[in-house]
């Protein structure tokens, strides 16, 4: 047992050199660190880290093989639950699901189970040529709608249990966020390839540039496949309605991302290539807004980010914003924008912001900004990257009659199933929830393997 109250660190690039490139900023363990950092695990009978873990990962058992050595047995623990461990293990917000519920935690520093977990995966796609194989085949079929989180974890759980699974993805590339959202130095591309290809070997069949609600409706793969999945996001991105945001040089974070991570655009030679600003403000404070921060500063922009809580009310993840305060990015706390200026060809030229104060609690338990009086003032800049949220796409729910749809534009579906108001149709993730972490849309696409899987075999009986 390791007694350190203390996680290993995590080796990373230095600041003033990654925030140049858009190499990988976690280094990962070595072997040596990952049977150090699983020997502080206490391997506790009630396993209270399981609870925060959306896919119920057996985590004490595969730390336990980690700590002897064993990393093979590990990754094989990991997989009965997790498919995409790798894409997990560096992107899941550990700090708030399972690493929270860690004993060690009471007096001291959590066990690393994301930082485990990532080593698992890391050590299992550079140790082994060996594919996974196709279940044998109950001669069912399913369709799934996006090939991102939830879609994914849906595919895989139901490809293992023999089922015929097609995903119909509306990108020319499988992954969705994974692929489109999040930046290379948080998430390489290449390891979100190889999670896709090990479903492939599961026998999962991917269809790329297929818009359903365009190409297809979900009625006609109803008709076509024994049940349907829609696991199709929340594309659709939320703008302040300030003056001055249709200025050039205002981007979405979802076009600017798109750009940067799906057409490559931080590359000299992209063909399709992006604004290199002098000054880039970004407005928001999740982990999308960190990204776009972190994507404009590695293209040579100044960066400041304003949000219009303290900093104890950023909801990105720890990690995130201390990376980007290490790489030169600057905060606007208590700070809101009210309009965007322009100059005379119509482009960005600064922002007017004003200082705001926390007042009473709102609807969702934090306390309210509220504008100061008299505290505008100005930041130059000539780009503007807005990323407050996104919302799910309304082409489905607009070509899909009797689909039940929220307030806010989400599918209404049973919490414990995913089942829509459509027989035979579920849903999950960001389409169900607006926008919100990879795992819990995995958690949320393995909730609805399940349910369809006992759907057909009820109804099949």
């Amino acid at each position: 047992m390791n007694p350190s109250l203390k996680k290993n660190p995590m080796p990373t690039q230095p600041a003033d050199v990654r925030n140049k490139n858009f190499s990988e900023v976690a280094l990962g363990y070595t072997e040596e660190t990952a049977i150090s950092e699983a020997q502080r695990c206490l391997n506790c009978k009630n396993a209270l880290c399981m609870t925060g873990c959306p896919v119920k990962v057996k985590i004490p058992r595969f730390i336990e093989k980690v700590a002897a050595g064993d990393f093979e047995s590990a990754y094989k623990v990991i997989t009965e639950d997790n498919l995409l461990p790798a894409i997990c293990g560096r992107v899941c917000p550990q700090e708030t699901q399972c690493e929270s519920k860690c004993v060690r935690a009471i007096k001291g520093e959590s066990v690393g189970i994301g930082r485990l977990e990532r080593f698992v995966a890391d050590y299992h796609r550079t140790h082994t040529t060996e594919k996974l194989s196709p279940a044998e085949r109950n001669g069912k079929k399913i369709a799934v709608i996006g090939s991102g989180p939830s879609g994914l974890a849906c595919a895989g759980y139901l490809a293992k249990k023999g089922y015929a699974v097609t995903v119909f993805e509306a990108m020319h590339v499988s992954g969705g966020v994974l692929s489109y959202g999040i930046p290379e130095f948080r998430l390489p591309k290449d390891i979100v390839k190889k999670e896709i290809s090990d479903l492939k070997d599961l026998g999962v069949e991917f269809i790329t540039n297929v818009v359903i609600g365009k190409t297809m409706t979900v009625r006609e793969l109803r008709k076509e496949y024994e049940a349907v999945f829609i696991g199709s996001g929340a594309g659709l991105p939320s703008f302040l309605g300030i003056p001055g945001e249709s200025a050039n040089g205002v981007y979405s974070a979802n076009e600017f991302l798109t750009r940067i991570n799906l057409m490559k655009a931080y590359k000299e030679d992209s063909p399709t290539p992006v604004y290199r600003a002098k000054k880039t403000v970004v407005f928001g404070g999740g982990n999308v807004a960190m990204d776009a921060a972190r994507c404009a500063k590695r293209l040579g922009s100044d960066v400041s980010i304003v949000y219009r809580r303290t900093e104890n009310e950023l909801p990105a993840r720890k990690e995130e914003i201390e990376h980007a305060k290490e790489e030169g990015i600057a905060f606007e706390f208590l700070t809101a924008p009210l309009e965007i200026l322009k100059n005379a060809d119509g482009w960005v030229e600064s922002v007017k912001c004003q200082k705001m104060e926390l007042g009473e609690p709102d609807a969702s338990g934090r306390r309210r900004p509220v504008p100061i009086e008299n505290s505008e003032f100005t930041i130059g800049a000539d780009c503007v990257i807005v990323a407050i949220g996104t919302t799910p796409n309304p082409l489905i729910k607009n070509t899909t009659k009797d689909l039940e749809i929220n307030k806010k534009g989400g599918i209404v579906v049973a919490e414990e199933t995913g089942k829509t108001s459509i027989d035979g149709v579920y849903a999950g993730g960001d389409a169900v929830t607006g926008a919100a972490t990879v795992i819990l849309a995995m958690g949320a696409g393995k909730t609805a393997g399940k349910a369809i899987d006992e759907y057909l075999n009820t109804s099949m009986d």
